[in-house]
């Protein structure tokens, strides 16, 4: 017995500095593409009752308001053509279209290191969405979203381990012309990151300016193709089946230009998409095999996610519920039909209905990120930062999202059962021959940063160790995480001449 206190002391010091040593990124506990798949809300009955229904749908209802250019392209694929202007979609050009897309993309970083690798049920998180706001979580305010804000959100994601790419997570409400708005969106996201970022483009004729920003950015137009660092997320069509033209449009042009595309459905159900869950999933995958067929007649194989983000309303108010347990199973199935049709993937998860980062954000956040991610969602879009149902970004809330995330990913990793994991060696000396716990054994150092993830905010010390540091508070150790990420200067920032090259063509609204 008088050995016991060294060696449990002993074994604490070695538990602290194990776990004060960085890890290689292969041996991190999570990471980004790990391998989901293992929730399955929809039965094998259930995706062919849902595939048979959305070819169904494209054959006898079809889909309106397709560009002249893409009733071109499609109609020569083998669409038809109605007498009421919508394009009907035969079986077998879905199937075809459905061979010749691409099965498995790279999404870039301009950082090699950031680069996703989207197939199968390699799952990985990001942010997402058109947020007008921005949430003061000390002033319990929500303000108009600037392009600052969206240069800060962009530098905390660079920061953060479990948010793996950026996606536009809200408008610059500062900048009132388009042309410019689209153009330092680009600006924006890439000089405070150098994950992947996806964008938006508001009219077709401002695409050729963004990608001369492009260019500039990568160093060149083949420096660009080679690694095209930018998806554009588009929205082409207007549920229930309808192309959105405009969209449309753009969505030639970026295909032209050598970027992937986010083919974007998002219904609400019981609004714009039926109300049955299913039913749902049926028009979204219907709106989605359509953009496929869209994509790969222009060019056959160009990397594109299948974008099915059927949303859900409260029924009582019509209003949207992005945090119910609802959108949690419509995203997992969704996730479903992604790997039923082989197709890179993404969904929305992760959105809260709170207005606060408080326990109702937690628990929305959580339910549906878990969930999208033990189905195998290649892309979960929207996974931190969103609340008020995309209304309101709170950058505090990004932090906690990445500590979420982090058990989320945790979850889909998933039981290590292997004859190291079960052997009985450790238990036997243990319970016969040692201390009587696990605390000091090789085993269990070996395993503390293997095995096991730990929050950065969040607090697991005792009520009374609680109090002995001060009673830490979650949401001021996130502002505090906030301030000193952003004291700083970003990592991603442009070369100073390519910036002036930059500046001396667009009017730049961030300052240097």
């Amino acid at each position: 017995m008088t050995h016991m206190p060294a060696r449990r002391s002993g074994g604490r010091a070695a538990r602290t500095a194990l776990r004060a040593a960085p890890l290689a990124r292969e041996l991190r506990p999570v990471r980004a593409g790990m391998q989901g798949g293992t929730f399955q809300p929809l039965t094998p009955d259930g995706i062919a009752r849902i595939h048979h229904a959305a070819l169904d749908a494209l054959e006898q209802i079809g889909l309106a308001d397709a560009p002249p250019s893409g009733v071109e392209h499609m109609t020569r694929a083998g669409a038809i053509l109605g007498d009421d202007g919508r394009l009907r979609f035969p079986r077998a050009l879905v199937e075809d279209m459905l061979a010749m897309a691409a099965k498995s993309i790279t999404l870039h970083g301009r950082n090699p290191m950031h680069d996703l690798t989207l197939s199968g049920n390699r799952v990985h998180y990001g942010t997402a969405g058109a947020a007008v706001h921005v949430v003061d979580v000390e002033g319990r305010n929500y303000r108009e979203s600037t392009v600052q804000d969206l240069f800060d959100a962009a530098r905390i994601v660079d920061q953060l381990d479990n948010i793996h790419f950026l996606q536009r997570p809200m408008v610059c409400r500062d900048i009132a012309d388009n042309r410019e708005l689209d153009l330092n969106t680009i600006y924006a996201c890439c000089s405070g990151t150098t994950k992947h970022v996806g964008t938006s483009f508001t009219e077709p004729g401002f695409v050729d300016d963004c990608m001369g920003l492009i260019h500039l950015i990568a160093g060149g137009e083949d420096a660009w193709r080679a690694r095209p660092f930018i998806s554009n997320s588009n929205c082409f069509v207007v549920p229930p089946m309808k192309f959105a033209t405009e969209s449309c449009q753009v969505m030639e042009k970026v295909i032209d230009a050598g970027m992937p595309v986010l083919l974007l459905s998002a219904g609400q159900a019981g609004a714009t998409a039926p109300a049955p869950i299913a039913g749902a999933i049926v028009q979204a995958v219907a709106e989605c095999l359509a953009g496929v067929v869209y994509v790969n007649a222009i060019k056959p194989g160009h990397p594109a996610v299948f974008g099915t983000w059927p949303f859900v309303s409260d029924l009582r108010t019509g209003a949207m519920s992005g945090g119910s347990g609802e959108q949690a199973l419509l995203t997992a199935g969704c996730a479903q039909m992604h790997a039923f049709y082989g197709l890179p993937g993404g969904a929305a998860a992760g959105i809260a209905d709170a207005k606060l980062p408080d326990m109702q954000a937690g628990w929305e956040q959580m339910c549906s990120n878990v969930l999208a991610g033990l189905s195998g969602l290649n892309m979960v879009y929207e996974a931190a930062g969103m609340h008020a149902s995309l209304l309101g970004f709170c950058l505090e809330s990004l932090i906690l999202g990445d500590d979420l995330i982090g058990q989320a990913l945790r979850c889909v990793r998933g039981i290590d059962v292997s004859e190291d994991s079960v052997n009985l060696d450790v238990m036997r000396a243990v319970c016969l021959d040692g201390p009587g716990h696990y605390l000091g054994s090789d085993q269990t150092l070996s395993l503390m940063q293997t095995e096991y993830i730990y929050p950065a905010l969040g607090d697991r010390t005792s009520p009374k160790a609680w109090e002995e540091i001060g009673k830490p508070d979650l949401l001021k150790n996130a502002i505090a995480r906030k301030e000193q990420i952003l004291s700083g200067s970003s990592s991603a920032l442009f070369d100073p001449q390519i910036d002036a090259q930059i500046r001396a063509a667009f009017n730049i609204h961030l300052p240097q």
